[in-house]
């Protein structure tokens, strides 16, 4: 079965600030690429997951309401939420228990005002 999700764009105010601040926060390295008149930076993916990216241009508005970009937190999402204040971002819900089956959740405001969040099992 195919996956709900194939693809999703985080939109962003400024491509480089953004851009630092998840690259500060999960020590990623993006992929930078003007496509369509929009600038955008690539978050890393390994096969066949899902891919997203970080996009500046018109029609895309950063936003604390609306549907929420679930990142994968690693291991251990607090070791990638305890640097989102360091980078530029707010903390708005810790980490929290979801279920033993499911784990835990973090939301933060990234550099550019969008609601994200993290998800790991531990």
């Amino acid at each position: 079965m195919a996956n709900v999700i194939n693809w999703f764009e985080i939109p962003v105010a400024d491509i480089q600030r953004a851009t630092k601040f998840y690259s500060d926060v999960m020590d990623y390295e993006f992929t930078q690429q003007e496509m369509m008149g929009f600038k955008m930076a690539f978050f890393p993916m390994e096969g066949e997951g899902i891919g997203g990216s970080l996009i500046q241009g018109e029609g895309y508005i950063p936003s604390m309401t609306g549907a929420v970009v679930y990142l994968n937190g690693g291991e251990d999402l607090s070791v990638y939420l305890n640097r989102v204040e360091a980078a530029g971002g707010k903390i708005v819900f810790p980490k929290t228990k979801i279920s033993d089956e499911i784990g835990y959740m973090a939301f933060f405001i990234d550099s550019e005002g969008n609601r994200v969040a993290f998800h790991s099992l531990n």
